[in-house]
């Protein structure tokens, strides 16, 4: 058992170490944005997908390739338009002569989906039909062409963009598929220093082709296994299932945060306390991670829109009315895997 615990304690200072070494090459490009590269991250080691809110020109694309680079993970950006089909993304049959024997037969064409990381480039401009084809991706891990199931390259994400200004001419997201993104993370203007840095050593970022990658698509994989070894605390469990519920009851909100986003709060939440070295996971990891994992899962009631209210105002209100159990409680020898 001594051994074990050995093997796990090395596994989390790598994972650790690999954290650090990657937020340390992605800053050579991106200056600033330290919340939304520290969750794009957990997002990958998680598993999951991102939806990233922002308005043009804060370097969304540039994260994203960013982060592919540096993992040696394949990359495709899809501009989502409203004449954009399912099989411009997931691919089709053509037909073909083969040189050799003159027959023609079907080949299949992959379509940009097939790659590690997609960008989803503006998805609410695409028709429902488009983004319901991206769904069965996101949730499958495959597509379905010509009745026949095609398996997605592991590791699979899909960040996609939306700006949340321009609205006329958009197809907003169901609650369906709001459901399967990990983290809705809001990507704000910089900060003036931030900004300076930017104007000031511009000429010395260096090109996203001049960075090596820090480590390969089977580390990635496996930095996600370690990251299911991290434990939970039945206190951590039960207060995650507390806050859950308590969006559920709050009449400010329509709609509450199901099963799925507690599992998500979760499964994050083990990511982010690997990422520190830490083997458990601490009330602190689940309320800084909430908003980006509920915050899309909620609705508010119209009462409350027409009170002014915003989601994350309810949110705030809800973390602060759970009482979180102590890290005591949270490293305890009760736990749950």
């Amino acid at each position: 058992m001594a051994a074990e615990q050995r093997d796990f304690d090395e596994f989390l200072d790598k994972f650790r170490k690999h954290r650090d070494i990657m937020t340390e090459e992605l800053h050579k490009v991106i200056i600033g944005q330290d919340t939304v590269i520290e969750q794009i991250l957990a997002a990958i080691f998680t598993g999951g997908h991102c939806l990233l809110v922002g308005v043009p020109g804060l370097a969304k694309t540039l994260l994203v390739s960013t982060v592919s680079k540096i993992l040696h993970l394949s990359f495709k950006r899809i501009q989502f338009t409203p004449d954009l089909m399912p099989a411009d993304i997931t691919g089709t049959d053509i037909l073909q002569d083969d040189p050799e024997t003159g027959r023609r037969s079907f080949a299949f064409i992959a379509g940009p989906l097939f790659a590690n990381i997609i960008l989803a480039d503006e998805i609410n401009r695409t028709p429902p039909k488009t983004q319901a084809a991206l769904l069965e991706a996101m949730e499958e891990r495959q597509v379905s062409i010509d009745g026949h199931a095609r398996k997605l390259p592991d590791p699979f994400l899909v960040v996609a963009t939306q700006n949340p200004i321009e609205h006329e001419g958009t197809y907003p997201l169901p609650e369906a598929q709001l459901d399967r993104f990990l983290f809705r993370l809001a990507m704000g203007y910089p900060s003036q220093e931030a900004e300076r840095e930017v104007l000031r050593g511009n000429s010395k970022v260096p090109e996203i082709d001049a960075l090596e990658p820090v480590m390969s698509d089977a580390e990635v994989l496996a930095m996600s296994e370690w990251a299911t070894g991290v434990t939970v605390s039945d206190a951590v469990v039960d207060y995650i299932i507390e806050l859950c519920t308590a969006t559920r009851d709050d009449s400010s909100l329509a709609l509450g945060a199901g099963p799925r986003a507690s599992q998500a709060l979760m499964w994050a939440a083990r990511v982010l306390a690997a990422s520190q070295g830490r083997e458990d996971v601490y009330p602190d990891d689940v309320r800084v991670l909430l908003p980006a994992v509920i915050g899309h899962r909620v609705l508010l009631g119209p009462d409350a829109i027409l009170r002014g209210e915003a989601i994350d105002s309810v949110l705030e209100r809800v973390v602060s009315a759970v009482r979180p159990p102590s890290v005591a409680a949270a490293s305890s020898k009760s736990r749950s895997r």
